[in-house]
C-alpha cells in the first residue's frame, strides 16, 4: 500500500519517534523507511533501519511521557514533506519545537531531516 508523503511524514512522528513499545517501533520503521534510510539531526546522522531504530529509543528514553502535537499540516512539494511539531508532557507548556523534512523514495522515506525550532 503506498502512502503519501504526508501520512510518511506523520507516522515517523508518532509511530517511530513517539513510540515507547520497541516492537511496534521497529515494525512501523520496516513499514515505512527505504533499507538505506538517513536520518540526518544536529548530532548526527544515522544510516539505516538499525540505526534509525537505535536513536529513536534512545531519544523516547529520554522522555518516555512526552507526545508530538502538530503545529501545521504537512507541506507536500514533490518527493520532499515538511512538518512542525512541539512536544512535551501533556498537560504542561511544550519542552521543546521542531521541523521535520523528509524526501520520498519508491513509496518510503529515504530521509529525513530533523531541525530543533524555537518553541512558538
Amino acid at each position: 500500500m503506498s502512502q503519501t508523503a504526508s501520512t510518511l511524514l506523520l507516522r515517523n512522528l508518532h509511530d517511530v519517534f513517539g513510540e515507547i513499545d520497541p516492537v511496534r517501533r521497529r515494525a512501523a520503521i520496516d513499514e515505512i523507511f527505504h533499507e538505506n534510510a538517513v536520518l540526518h539531526e544536529p548530532n548526527g546522522a544515522y544510516r539505516g533501519r538499525n540505526e534509525i531504530d537505535r536513536i529513536a529509543g534512545v531519544i523516547k528514553a529520554t522522555h518516555p511521557d512526552f507526545k508530538y502535537q502538530p503545529l501545521s499540516l504537512p507541506e507536500e512539494i514533490g518527493d520532499g514533506c515538511r512538518f512542525r511539531w512541539v512536544s512535551g508532557t501533556p498537560g504542561k507548556p511544550p519542552a521543546y519545537a521542531g521541523t521535520d523534512f523528509i524526501i520520498v523514495r519508491d513509496g518510503n522515506i529515504a530521509v529525513v531531516y530533523l531541525y530543533f525550532d524555537e518553541l512558538p
